[in-house]
């Protein structure tokens, strides 16, 4: 394709992470230092996309303000998901202002551009209605399913339960024009209407669907401690090294008597004091501070973040503008968290403290901690299970 359109789908509020988007839509949360969505733009443009249609929804504003018009001189064109019923509804919302071919990607997942192109050079190669990346994973929960005989899809499957030989469903996609009609036709589930629902359309309609398997890194976080994770496949692969000159930004301060241990990723303005112990596979946002004789590893610290001096956060997933105050203490993983009215045993998470938690120092976190906006906790508490907005915690 001589120019590339992406439709980029980042309307939904990722609700199994509360409650980190209370504020804010899923695709803004960081992934390392930087919004998840803003390493999907740099992989479309690696791959050579022209212009980007932003399908908006929950929280849109937060999205189109910080971004703008335009990306890395790449223009952005919004059209918005005003109910959020699933993916096919989404790139419904973009009818009218894209025409296939057209690529389609999550704004909530990041997919190295080695996926993105290998889905673009196996449309190019193809007459077919729609091509879909897949990757060779055993497990596939919660992610559709993928049943390719050669290169020729036979079937897509949500959360597929049957003895089949599946392939997992990357979320990139490129579609011929003839998609909006077959989301339209397909028998909506639930009152939502998926993209898998178009494809399976298309394929009783006895159009072609092509599937092309790659390597690259794909990474997505579903629960709050795979922002961990995510992060952590981030620093490990490069990526992070590919977006920055340096994993330490010139504006950062260090003191000389600090240990910062890679890989780590630390934003501008951020201040990390005497004696502090930074990393491994921590990420510190812009702004954040570190003081003296702290130790922070295995945890992504977002912006305007104070860790207090003689604190320990380990495992550790923090929101916007947080206080840890000095000597508090979160060990660290594995814990039992509680999602809705699901609980996960045993996950590797220290505590996840929303945006604007306030400690005011000496309390201790018992490992699967989940502290939603604007908690108070008081000197010297212990904090376990879920803690609602606007608590105060006392000790």
């Amino acid at each position: 394709m001589d120019s590339i359109s992406a439709v980029v789908l980042a309307g939904g509020e990722g609700s199994r992470l509360r409650p980190l988007t209370r504020y804010r839509p899923k695709p803004l949360l960081p992934a390392a230092t930087t919004p998840i969505i803003e390493h999907v733009f740099d992989q479309l443009i690696e791959a050579g996309v022209t212009n980007i249609t932003v399908v908006v929804g929950y929280k849109r504003q937060r999205v189109q303000s910080h971004f703008g018009s335009t990306y890395r001189n790449i223009p952005l064109t919004y059209v918005t998901q005003d109910n959020q019923f699933g993916s096919g509804h989404a790139l419904l919302a973009a009818d009218g202002t894209v025409s296939g071919p057209m690529l389609v990607v999550n704004g909530d997942q990041f997919v190295e551009s080695a996926i993105i192109k290998d889905v673009l050079e196996a449309h190019d190669d193809s007459n077919a209605a729609a091509t879909l990346g897949v990757l060779n994973r055993m497990d596939l929960d919660p992610y559709g399913g993928v049943v390719l005989e050669d290169e020729t899809v036979t079937a897509v499957v949500e959360n597929p339960d049957d003895d089949r030989s599946y392939r997992l469903n990357a979320g990139v996609y490129v579609f011929e024009s003839g998609i909006f009609d077959a989301i339209r036709a397909a028998e909506s589930r639930a009152g939502e209407q998926s993209l898998t629902d178009g494809i399976a359309e298309l394929l009783e309609r006895g159009e072609s669907v092509c599937g092309t398997v790659s390597e690259g890194v794909w990474v997505d976080a579903t629960y709050p401690w795979d922002l961990l994770d995510v992060s952590f496949e981030l620093l490990e692969s490069g990526v992070v090294d590919d977006k920055r000159d340096s994993p330490i930004a010139e504006t950062a301060t260090i003191h000389d008597s600090a240990v910062i241990r890679e890989p780590v990723v630390v934003a501008p303005d951020c201040e990390v004091g005497a004696g502090a112990v930074v990393g491994p596979f921590t990420c510190l946002g812009e702004n954040a501070t570190v003081g003296s004789n702290a130790v922070v590893e295995r945890s992504v610290i977002d912006a305007d973040t104070r860790i207090g001096a003689n604190a320990t956060v380990v495992d550790c997933v923090t929101g916007i503008g947080v206080t840890v105050g000095n000597g508090s203490a979160i060990p660290g993983g594995p814990g039992d968290v509680r999602v809705g009215n699901r609980i996960f045993e045993g996950e590797r998470l220290g505590a996840l403290l929303s945006d604007r938690v306030t400690d005011r120092g000496g309390s201790t976190y018992v490992p699967g901690a989940v502290i939603g906006p604007d908690v108070s906790v008081e000197a010297g508490a212990t904090v376990r299970g879920t803690i609602a907005e606007d608590t105060e915690v006392r000790s």
